[in-house]
């Protein structure tokens, strides 16, 4: 029923988007995004984090994702808390058995370092030469599954 938004996401990864852009674009409009709004709001969240390389920006973006989805705008919203926590730590630990690691680094196999001050020339522009593109792959297969079983019990 997504397989388009899950090439879209991939696709918009190939242009050059980062992890994060790439699936919360992908899927923005569903919650009222536009295009330039999804991938801004999501900007920050590249390169595992701001090119801190922790928590990887796919896994990032469906996180986001999942706060649009079954989040709450109250401050004391206990059940959509417990919803989307659960979701989010179901999706992550998902995410996990598909890749091996939740973290930019861990997938990439870099050790951690502090965020250049700094494009990194040897991964800026070059993320076909990384694995990137099939964790936003699995990132989106994960979120449209999360959505397909959301909507349904809705």
């Amino acid at each position: 029923m997504y397989e388009e938004r899950i090439e879209r996401a991939v696709e918009l990864h190939q242009e050059g988007y980062n992890c994060c852009q790439s699936v919360v674009a992908a899927f923005g409009d569903l919650y009222g995004y536009t295009k330039g709004q999804s991938l801004k709001m999501s900007f920050a969240f590249g390169g595992g984090i701001g090119g801190m390389r922790d928590t990887c920006g796919a896994l990032i973006g469906v996180v986001l994702l999942a706060g649009l989805e079954t989040g709450s705008d109250l401050p004391r919203d206990a059940e959509s808390k417990k919803r989307t926590f659960g979701l989010v730590q179901k999706l992550a630990e998902e995410f996990k058995q598909r890749n091996g690691a939740l973290r930019c680094a861990d997938l990439l196999a870099l050790p951690k370092a502090p965020a250049p001050q700094t494009p990194n020339p040897d991964r800026e522009g070059n993320y076909h030469l990384t694995p990137c593109g099939e964790k936003v792959r699995i990132a989106a297969e994960l979120w449209c599954k999360a959505l397909d079983e959301l909507r349904v019990k809705a």
